[in-house]
């Protein structure tokens, strides 16, 4: 954005060792790529053609806005639209080369009726609904959709469904999905099948099946949890610090008055806050640990609230290596890392990774280490 606010680092290698990694797991599997909400906030246009040189040839993105720009970018690109077939948009998806997740007999029935018209069996995929209660067809409706495909001759490309637990492996409710997923395969035979996200697809093969589709493991998050985290960290943010002074016993920081210090301190002032994507539920109180960023070589933790543009942090255990205005902190990166801060926040990094669309210079580092802008 300009010179004088935060650095956002993206390392497009890190994506593509952590691509290739996946696809490694995978195995027989083929090995997509969800680039949706801009690659997770780390840019869909160099992300995506890193991918793409990485190998990935399946892509999926949320709405066809975001398929149109992925098939400026890779106009041999398989992509599949996750959100479905917007209403009256069968035609545009066509001309461009979309496939839709087709998520209700309506969008079924849109669909069919372009392709008789076209005399094309235009590729799509189905999704059913086997216990998320979110996107997709009812196991209920798969005499109905049987039926059309019948009448019709129409084959999909691609039969998924989404696990509503998969970062949790041993929870019984991916046994269920999973059972009720293999038994409406049946119903589909021969047609590639897809269930596994990036936790899925790091939980085991039996998961896999034709094609999997990781998303946030890409960008270096950890997708499952209680696991150590087998993915390169692909995102940096530093911060520059703007003041730094002594503060007293007693006194108290940030907003709201939340956080009183219980020893005499020295604090850093860093030019970043919920504008910035440095959400507030990041923030401590005395009752309540917040997130932490890293400077020479000690986690920096959080004091007070967040506001806007600021954040405080404690740099007393520096001692004489504190930062000096116009210095940067790390963030998030190698040594503050964004899960480490979600957990902190009481959410998730993919929360956080998609807010980071704040005030940065954003610089992208290619597998040779190359630095670029775009």
């Amino acid at each position: 954005m300009g010179q004088f606010g935060g650095r956002l680092k993206i390392d497009l290698g890190a994506i593509q060792r952590n691509w290739r990694g996946l696809d490694s797991v995978s195995r027989t599997a083929l090995t997509g790529a969800v680039v949706k909400a801009d690659a997770y906030g780390t840019g869909l246009v160099p992300v995506s053609a890193a991918l793409w040189q990485a190998g990935a040839r399946f892509f999926f993105v949320a709405n066809a806005d975001e398929g149109i720009d992925l098939r400026h970018t890779l106009p041999d690109a398989h992509i599949f639209v996750l959100n479905g077939l917007a209403a009256g948009a069968a035609q545009f998806y066509a001309d461009n080369l979309l496939m839709p997740v087709i998520n209700s007999l309506g969008e079924l029935d849109q669909w069919l009726k372009l392709c008789i018209a076209a005399e094309e069996a235009l590729p799509a995929a189905f999704q059913f609904d086997t216990g998320m209660n979110r996107l997709g067809l009812r196991l209920q409706e798969v005499s109905i959709v049987r039926s059309m495909m019948e009448q019709s001759g129409y084959l999909p490309q691609m039969v998924m469904s989404h696990l509503a637990c998969a970062d949790q492996p041993n929870h019984e409710k991916n046994r269920t999905q999973r059972a009720l997923f293999q038994s409406l395969l049946a119903q589909f035979p021969d047609i590639p099948a897809s269930l596994a996200n990036s936790a899925a697809t790091l939980s085991g093969r039996d998961n896999h099946f034709q094609i999997v589709r990781p998303g946030l493991a890409l960008y270096g998050g950890r997708a499952v949890q209680g696991r150590p985290n087998p993915m390169a960290p692909a995102v940096t943010v530093e911060m520059p610090v703007l003041q730094v002074h002594e503060a007293r016993t007693g006194e108290t920081v940030g907003y709201g008055a939340t956080y009183t210090l219980n020893r005499d301190s020295r604090v850093a002032v860093i030019g970043c806050g919920y504008a910035d994507g440095y959400i507030r539920s990041l923030s401590s109180s005395n009752g309540k640990p917040g997130a932490h960023m890293w400077f020479g070589g000690r986690q920096l933790p959080v004091l007070g609230r967040i506001s806007m543009d600021l954040t405080v942090v404690d740099v007393t255990d520096l001692g004489q290596n504190v930062p000096l205005p116009g210095q940067f902190v790390e963030v998030f990166g190698p040594n503050s890392l964004i899960d480490d801060a979600a957990e902190a926040g009481n959410t998730l990094s993919y929360e956080l990774l998609t807010s980071l669309n704040g005030r940065y210079t954003r610089v992208y580092v290619d597998e040779n280490g190359a630095e670029f802008s775009v």
